[in-house]
């Protein structure tokens, strides 16, 4: 894709109203996701990932649910 075609899509985006942002938001996440087996996570997010489920297999840390961890995201900013 040209840079001219990505600024005609962003612009095109830029006027859809929020509804179909989310839409196509949703369609892109779902394209992706049927290719995850093709991404490649870099080593640094395997390390914290890896380190994190040491933590927790060691009693280090736990799970929090969403709804917890947005109040304390919420409550820290």
């Amino acid at each position: 894709m040209s840079i001219v075609s990505s600024m005609t899509a962003l612009e095109q985006i830029h006027q859809m109203p929020l509804r179909e942002k989310l839409l196509v938001l949703e369609a892109i996440w779902n394209d992706i996701c049927r290719e995850e087996q093709n991404l490649e996570m870099p080593q640094w997010h395997k390390d914290i990932l890896d380190e994190r489920e040491r933590m927790v297999a060691d009693g280090k840390a736990q799970f929090v649910d969403w709804e917890a961890a947005k109040k304390q995201i919420k409550e820290a900013t």
